[in-house]
């Protein structure tokens, strides 16, 4: 397209804690925007398949379809620079469960929370499950202010199978939140959506599935607030994302954890990131050559 291969000296989609919202450059002309649009669409092919590295790049980038200007499609041209140059990534099926004996059991009485005894609905007309069981994980992380122009947040979700990524998540919030606190319960009630829809076709297509998921996320007041039976929102227009994940752990369809933002798997999808930063978590989904049955700790990779 444009006479030359990308370039390979970049190591990341973008640059960390990019802005293209606010280049004022110059608006492309008819041709530009149709190489633009024509890059934008193979990129949403390649998250598509398999890439979650360019997942939020893309989702920021695509913004720009109707009127991207030059910034933009240099921009553009990096993501292609960034896929050639790590091009030998890739998602492996590794089936086993993952060990989270470590973890230290919730016990927490809901009954008499406004939540009542409340249980997940499961579907009756189901299969009879076959096959060893699966443990779902899912993380979250949202990205307060990503575009600085509107103040919207960015909702990142990544949900695994066992220990294989089965789904990805990057979209802008709807609402603009003013605080950490409030975007991370926007993200943490879409986390609680996907994931109840995850279990639900896990059990239409006959797979035994584990009594409850294991959410983490990184914000440890948003944490404790979800875990905590009696716990006060004091902030109405987030009361509806609030009730929901509340109801989510009363009825033990997710057990939410908190953990350090570095080993967030999520925050490859929430932030434009530099290398650094995040290959320890990027190497364990795309790029680990080692034994698919061997946890990442115990191979020689690790």
């Amino acid at each position: 397209m444009f006479g030359c291969k990308p370039s390979q000296r970049v190591t990341s989609p973008l640059e960390k804690g990019d802005h293209p919202e606010l280049d004022d450059t110059d608006l492309l002309g008819a041709e530009g925007i149709k190489q633009y649009q024509s890059l934008i669409g193979g990129m949403q092919w390649a998250v598509s398949l398999s890439r979650i590295d360019i997942t939020t790049a893309v989702m920021t980038m695509s913004g720009f379809r109707v009127a991207p200007r030059a910034g933009h499609l240099e921009c553009a041209k990096r993501i292609y620079g960034y896929l050639s140059k790590m091009r030998h990534a890739a998602i492996r099926f590794c089936v086993d469960e993952p060990n989270y004996s470590d973890l230290l059991e919730q016990v927490f009485d809901w009954t008499y929370s406004v939540y009542g005894n409340v249980h997940e609905p499961v579907p009756k007309d189901a299969p009879t499950p076959l096959g060893p069981y699966v443990t779902f994980t899912h993380y979250f992380d949202a990205n307060l202010m990503h575009d600085c122009l509107t103040g919207q947040s960015v909702t990142a979700c990544l949900h695994l199978a066992n220990k294989t990524p089965i789904d990805w998540y990057s979209k802008k919030q709807a609402t603009v939140e003013t605080a950490t606190y409030g975007s991370e319960f926007v993200a943490a009630c879409t986390c609680v959506e996907q994931a109840m829809d995850l279990r639900t076709t896990f059990r239409y297509m006959g797979i035994h599935i584990r009594n409850h998921g294991i959410m983490f996320g990184d914000n440890k007041s948003m944490v404790d607030s979800s875990v905590t039976p009696h716990a006060k929102l004091h902030k109405r227009h987030l009361a509806l994302s609030f009730h929901h994940v509340h109801e989510a752990i009363a009825s033990k369809i997710v057990s939410f954890y908190h953990i350090p933002g570095n080993i967030n798997l999520a925050n490859i999808l929430s932030k434009h990131w530099g290398y650094q930063q995040v290959w320890h978590s990027l190497r364990a989904l795309l790029f680990w050559s080692g034994n698919p049955s061997v946890s990442m700790d115990d191979s020689e990779d690790a």
